[in-house]
């Protein structure tokens, strides 16, 4: 009994790890930059597959464990940037949002329907598209208008320009989720089996 909670606690962590640095590796993929200040990346998808494969718990440990080596110093953003100089950048709405954004698509992905991959595919399309599109929007907006001093009405209408590539990004993770779902049957999407 001790050896089998030790192992699930291992895997566990590296699983944790493990996502924490394929967002980071998606930070080497190039930026696009924007007049708004804030760059396209392809992290945000890395938060979406967070919440999907890992669930709410484990996918925000992981992008937990991301933003305290950014914020050591670490350049793990897309562009080289780190340390504590993205909280008071255009971007730190975004990069703060990552934790509950994941946390959400992982709690979707938890309670949606997942008999088939055809249907945990489609779960995790809703999930990543509320977590990580509404609810990291939001945290983005928040922060465009708090650090970067823009009116909420620009910021509204400036942050749009993010939605269609990252509705992409959805369609992407949902591709991923249904390859696992196929690949390993017994996956515990959301953390809990289907």
């Amino acid at each position: 009994m001790k050896n089998a909670i030790s192992r699930r606690q291992s895997e566990s962590m590296a699983l944790v790890g493990l996502f924490a640095a394929l967002i980071a590796v998606m930070g080497l993929i190039p930026k696009i930059d924007l007049p708004i200040g804030v760059p396209i990346t392809l992290q945000t998808l890395g938060v979406m597959m967070a919440g999907c494969l890992l669930g709410p718990w484990r996918g925000l440990q992981a992008i937990l464990l991301f933003m305290v080596a950014v914020a050591a110093g670490l350049p793990l953003l897309a562009g080289g940037r780190g340390g504590v100089g993205v909280f008071l950048s255009p971007t730190a709405g975004y990069f703060v949002g990552f934790a509950p954004a994941a946390f959400t698509t992982g709690l979707l992905m938890a309670l949606l329907p997942k008999a088939t991959p055809l249907r945990t595919a489609g779960s995790a399309l809703i999930a990543s598209a509320v977590g990580g599109v509404l609810v990291l929007h939001a945290f983005g907006i928040a922060g465009l208008v708090l650090v970067a001093k823009i009116p909420l009405q620009q910021a509204f209408w400036g942050d749009l320009v993010f939605v269609p590539g990252d509705l992409i990004k959805c369609v992407l993770c949902a591709l991923v989720v249904h390859t696992v779902a196929k690949a390993l049957p017994d996956w515990r999407f959301g953390g809990r089996s289907a």
